[in-house]
């Protein structure tokens, strides 16, 4: 955690700030240790406070030995302005705050409740995302378990899927594996789509019956000690036609391609283009509405990510998902995802459930 925090002062100064108000739950995970959304902290360059109410006080005293304890008793905002004003004194003057986590409403009653005379909010955006990009070793080990739990959930239960079945039915069987086996909790609600359903790339699971022949897509991710999975089948019940069989292909086909040529150092649009590129050429290319990935992490999306607006770098030792799909409406979709560790000489593919037409491997 030090590191961390070290590595974030080093971006305070660099942005000319004399603190940060941390509020993103990951992001509040991430550098205090915290499980707990129900806190905030603020780091200067020389302090680290962890704010929080009664209710978790003990916890964060357990998870946090390193931090200053600020408990929130019945005028929480006095007591946080208390140990700004402390801090002031001290030169704190330009405070940043996150942006895309702070609510409008939130932000004023800070300002106005909160701020002592002096002390002026700053807007930033994704400096601890920016840090958490790049996985530490016993992060990485956390994620290579919940990769593989959730790889078990599906070659579980996948086999046991049937005609008639319900997509509902699907995703119960998956988080219920899940759950008894070690998950934390999923990482998103499950996604089981089938047939026209699956032309919706985060559809909802209903009650139809699953019939045979029809393109089944399943979304599924878990959480170990607080870090995600996401892994991504299609398949089909009973001999596939020649429709699903061809578009499964060009799908698989530019997974392939993608995982073969990103490496670190490339920019997301570049690695998104190397699958975009193959499903473009077979003639699907306006079926293929979403990025090629996302970061995984301590959240399910996170960055960096693979997409057409992304002209960052990958960095070594990120975690993304690869997952090109096509989708077309009343037929239904596929799409192949797998979690891969970016590194110099190309990606290391983390999941290893099987990719199959049919949900018999």
């Amino acid at each position: 955690m030090n590191d961390r925090l070290s590595a974030l002062r080093d971006k305070l100064a660099q942005k000319h700030l004399d603190g940060l108000l941390v509020t993103q739950p990951q992001n509040i995970r991430y550098l205090s240790g915290f499980t707990s959304p129900d806190a905030s902290l603020i780091v200067t360059p020389t302090e680290a406070l962890i704010a929080t109410d009664f209710r978790y006080f003990v916890q964060a005293a357990e998870q946090c030995p390193d931090w200053e304890l600020v408990q929130l008793k019945d005028k929480p905002e006095e007591t946080l302005k208390e140990r700004l004003s402390a801090l002031a004194e001290k030169g704190l003057r330009r405070l940043g705050y996150e942006k895309t986590h702070l609510t409008v409403e939130r932000y004023h009653r800070l300002r106005r409740k909160v701020l002592p005379p002096g002390v002026h909010f700053v807007a930033t955006q994704g400096l601890v995302e920016e840090l958490r990009m790049v996985k530490e070793p016993a992060e990485l080990e956390i994620i290579r378990r919940a990769v593989r739990l959730g790889d078990e959930a599906y070659m579980a239960v996948a086999p046991r899927v049937q005609v008639g079945m319900t997509e509902r039915a699907v995703a119960w069987e998956l988080e219920m594996w899940a759950r008894t086996h070690g998950a934390h909790k999923a990482s998103f609600d499950f996604i089981v789509a089938a047939g026209p359903n699956a032309a919706k790339p985060h559809a909802e699971p209903g009650d139809r019956p699953i019939q045979e022949g029809e393109p089944i897509t399943i979304d599924m991710g878990v959480i170990v000690d607080g870090y995600c999975s996401d892994l991504t089948r299609t398949f089909c019940l009973g001999e596939p036609t020649d429709k699903f069989r061809a578009i499964w292909q060009i799908v698989r086909a530019a997974q392939e391609k993608a995982e073969a040529g990103i490496r670190a150092g490339m920019t997301g649009r570049r690695a998104d283009a190397l699958a975009r590129d193959v499903i473009t050429a077979a003639g699907y290319g306006e079926n293929f509405g979403h990025g090629l990935g996302h970061g995984v992490g301590l959240a399910v999306h996170e960055l960096p990510t693979a997409n057409k607006r992304y002209r960052k770098p990958l960095p070594a030792n990120s975690v993304i998902t690869i997952e090109p799909g096509i989708y077309i409406p009343d037929w239904g979709g596929v799409r192949l995802e797998d979690m891969v560790l970016v590194r110099p000489d190309g990606v290391e593919v983390l999941s290893t459930s099987p990719k199959t037409l049919t949900n018999r491997f």
